[in-house]
Parts: structure tokens; C-alpha cells; sequence
């Protein structure tokens, strides 16, 4: 999880006015807004995800952000957390345990096939190298969230 802080000019309902119109006219994103007691606005972006063959091509970030008035007049409080798709998470732990779990298997010696020791490996570094490459992308897509995030609230 990443976290970005910044504070911007305008009031936190004007900010978010902005961002959901200008959201809502690009496809394929979901902007969720809620309200808080105290007088801030929650939003939360992420991109539908249709089919799992997706997860990798497209910007796979959950955007978390609350707008607060600052104690300046006209001015906003902006707090972003940026957040990996939960399926991600799930795909690169499961592949890992799957593998761990069948090495821990072999070396208990249930088993002593080399080949099982083969595929617990191969399972393992899909794992590992899913994690490497999606960690490459992860900052990818958070610089791409900021642009936009920054070119939005510019136009304001």
C-alpha cells in the first residue's frame, strides 16, 4: 500500500464533483463516493475487471482517497492510498503456498519422486516471478492514477 498526501484548492464536495464528471465520461471505471460525520468525502476507484485473463493488461489498483477541509479557507485536504487488486494477492500467495506445501510434502517423505520436487519448484517461481513482475507494474499503474488524479484536479 502506497500513500499519497497533497492538499488542493477548493472545497472537498467541489473536488469531488470534478472527479466523478470527469470519471464517468472514461469507460471501464467505478468511482464510488461516501460521506463521513465529519465533513469528509470518501471515494474509492478501480477498474471493472470482466474476465481474469484482464487481471494482467489492465490497471489492476484499487484507489482509495478521502477529501477533508483544511483549516484554511478553500482549501482540501487530499489523501490517496493506492491498494493491489485482491486477486493479485490471492493468485501470488496461493502459487507460493501451493508450491511450499508440495516441497514440505516431498521432505516429509511421503513421497520421493523427483518429479514432484520438480513441480513444487516450478509452482513456487511462478509464484515468485508473478510477484516480481506485478510489483514492476504496481508502480506502473500508481504513477498513472497520480497523472490523472493531478490532471483533474489542475482543471478545477
Amino acid at each position: 500500500m502506497k500513500k499519497w498526501n497533497f492538499k488542493a484548492k477548493n472545497s472537498p464536495q467541489k473536488i469531488s464533483e470534478k472527479i466523478q464528471i470527469t470519471l464517468e465520461s472514461i469507460k471501464g471505471l467505478e468511482f464510488n463516493v461516501g460521506h463521513q460525520k465529519s465533513n469528509s468525502i470518501n471515494f474509492k476507484i478501480r477498474k471493472r475487471i470482466l474476465y481474469p485473463f484482464y487481471l494482467y493488461f489492465l490497471n489492476s489498483i484499487v484507489v482509495n482517497g478521502k477529501l477533508s477541509k483544511s483549516n484554511i479557507e478553500n482549501e482540501t485536504d487530499v489523501e490517496i492510498s493506492f491498494h493491489q487488486h485482491f486477486l493479485w494477492n490471492f493468485v501470488i500467495y496461493s502459487n507460493i503456498l501451493v508450491g511450499l506445501g508440495i516441497i514440505t510434502y516431498l521432505i516429509t517423505g511421503k513421497d520421493t519422486n523427483p518429479l514432484t520436487y520438480l513441480i513444487g519448484i516450478i509452482i513456487m517461481s511462478i509464484g515468485f516471478i508473478l510477484w516480481i513482475a506485478i510489483q514492476k507494474k504496481y508502480v506502473k499503474n500508481i504513477q498513472e492514477y497520480k497523472t490523472l488524479i493531478s490532471d483533474i484536479l489542475e482543471k478545477s
